[in-house]
């Protein structure tokens, strides 16, 4: 259709009955539905009359499957289903349509099943995807719940899959600070699955979206999983991954994000995990190591979003002015005593200069004097961890 042009319900119609007729992501369709158009593939699908040039390139076998479903689709009852449950069905044409989906080209959704009061279109506008492992360490459902957190305080939509393990714990991160979170879902949005989640995908609704390729009361099949993930790829400004192994839908996501040009993210774990392999891997690629939400944000955000700077511990010895540092450095570790004309030869400088640093370190108690020797006063200006014994 046309940008702006508004969408019909014979259009409307044509795309919720092929949602149960056609497989997620099929490009082979995607390209008849731009030659075509929904109303006229729909009608040559149902069409006992119509040709096999209708739908070159698809075998006998394949075309009479998608006659058989297709003469089973009820889109009028889908479209009532959804209504009832809260949703609707968002199709490109709308207002709500996020036209980054359109990214996909021609494996573009056909339209989306939507649950929840946000606007997708904005809401996708500034999402980040968090995924990962379903079978998750602890250490990795910390990491996902505080990231979903922190991104959701800091006003990003946080997008996943529901499911177990790193999935979830991203929703639950932004459930729990009141934020924005979408789910992603490879069945029919008004189906809970897993069955586990129930409670999680109906907060999940409330506070949030659930979003859906496939009709109400789809199910999924495993191929299902794979195709919904370049949903989650393109609905996002970027991709976090937290554990996944080397065979990994996650990294499937990552790399879909990867192709689409969107920015890719990992969080590095343990080196003799094998739930962190996969994100290693990425991370020897083009993704980008982050940590926390802070980082996530200084990447995929606006010039000046920038996370604070990391550093160790701040010393009072990392306060000294450079010359006094070197003093300091010059006194025997061990305690020993030594006079300030040996300081001045370590050090390379005047004794008188010398001689005002060490009373300058005097009176920050970095060191003692004993008659004309000076020593370092205990346990004053050593670094956490420092050999013993060096000058």
């Amino acid at each position: 259709m046309a940008e702006g042009e508004e969408v019909t319900r014979e259009e409307r119609l044509a795309r919720a009955a092929l949602t149960r007729v056609v497989e997620p992501g099929d490009a082979h369709i995607g390209r008849r539905l731009r030659e075509l158009g929904a109303v006229e593939l729909l009608g040559r699908l149902t069409s006992a009359h119509a040709g096999r040039e209708a739908l070159r390139g698809l075998s006998e076998h394949r075309v009479e499957s998608l006659r058989r479903r297709a003469a089973t689709a009820d889109p009028v009852r889908d479209l009532a289903a959804i209504d009832a449950a809260g949703g609707r069905f968002v199709v490109p044409g709308d207002i709500e349509w996020p036209t980054q989906l359109d990214d996909l080209g021609e494996s573009r959704p056909l339209g989306l099943w939507v649950r929840g009061r946000a606007d997708l279109r904005r809401w996708a506008l500034r999402s980040v995807a968090v995924v990962g492992a379903r079978a998750c360490t602890p250490y990795g459902a910390h990491m996902a719940a505080t990231l979903g957190s922190g991104l959701a305080e800091r006003g990003w939509v946080v997008v996943s899959g529901a499911a177990f393990g790193v999935d979830g714990a991203a929703h639950r991160g932004a459930l729990a600070v009141g934020g924005a979170t979408v789910a992603v879902l490879a069945c029919g949005a008004d189906v809970a699955y897993p069955r586990g989640h129930a409670e999680l995908l109906r907060r999940v609704g409330e506070q949030g979206l659930v979003v859906a390729e496939l009709p109400p009361g789809a199910h999924p099949v495993p191929s299902r999983f794979i195709l919904r993930n370049r949903v989650i790829a393109a609905l996002t400004r970027g991709t976090v991954v937290v554990e996944a192994e080397y065979r990994s839908g996650s990294l499937v996501t990552a790399r879909g994000a990867q192709r689409l040009g969107r920015f890719t993210m990992g969080v590095p774990g343990p080196a003799t995990s094998g739930l962190s392999a996969g994100v290693h891997e990425l991370l020897r690629g083009e993704a980008v190591l982050v940590t926390d939400a802070a980082e996530v944000a200084e990447l995929v955000g606006e010039i000046g979003d920038l996370a604070p700077v990391r550093r160790g511990p701040v010393l009072p010895r990392d306060l000294l002015d450079p010359a006094a540092a070197r003093v300091l450095e010059a006194l025997p570790a061990r305690g020993r005593a030594v006079t300030g004309p040996d300081i001045a030869c370590v050090v390379g400088a005047d004794v008188d200069e010398v001689l005002g640093r060490l009373y300058e370190l005097h009176a920050l108690g970095f060191v003692e004097r004993h008659g004309g020797n000076w020593q370092l006063a205990p346990g004053a200006g050593r670094r956490p961890n420092a050999r013993r014994g060096g000058a």
